[in-house]
């Protein structure tokens, strides 16, 4: 195996350590953020003996799976969740893979759905040209805000009541 670009003098050459740099630009993700991904535990390093943060090249899965799950609308805490069944120091295999995505299919149907219901309702809404936050199906839905009367009830945080009148 060729020595890897920026190894460490106290790593040996055969040992698959990209420094921070290569890790950033290979996987579109900030230093900062890889940074802050380390403090929670998402991804490890091993440091040089003047401090550079160097990491295994099975860290660029982890950083596409985190990355994939932001895009599907998981938090950084329901990430850490997730990789928490894994090993830090190695790529999510297959079998990890299927356990980890096992939530995202529905996850994935419940956005297109939202998403469906949120362009039938935009259509609805330019339609009927009423622009009433007391009525609107998009800021007031189930009408739950007029049961409190009229203004802008759920704009000023007010509590709304829920209860039928």
């Amino acid at each position: 195996m060729k020595p890897v670009k920026n190894t460490p003098p106290s790593v040996s050459a055969d040992m698959s350590l990209l420094s921070i740099g290569d890790i950033a630009t290979r996987s579109g993700v900030a230093a900062s953020a890889l940074r802050f991904y380390e403090s929670l535990g998402l991804i490890t390093s091993v440091r040089s003996g003047g401090g550079r943060r160097y990491f295994p090249r099975s860290c660029l899965r982890r950083i596409a799976f985190i990355v994939f799950a932001q895009k599907i609308g998981y938090s950084l805490e329901e990430i850490t969740s997730q990789l928490s069944k894994v090993d830090t120091n190695k790529s999510p295999s297959k079998a990890n893979w299927t356990l980890l995505t096992q939530e995202w299919r529905a996850r994935v149907r419940q956005r297109i759905e939202e998403l469906q219901r949120l362009d039938t309702d935009l259509d609805q809404c330019i339609g009927c040209g009423c622009l009433s936050l007391e009525r609107c199906k998009l800021s007031n839905p189930d009408d739950v805000a007029g049961r409190n009367g009229s203004g802008a009830w759920i704009w000023r945080g007010d509590a709304v009541s829920t209860s039928s009148k």
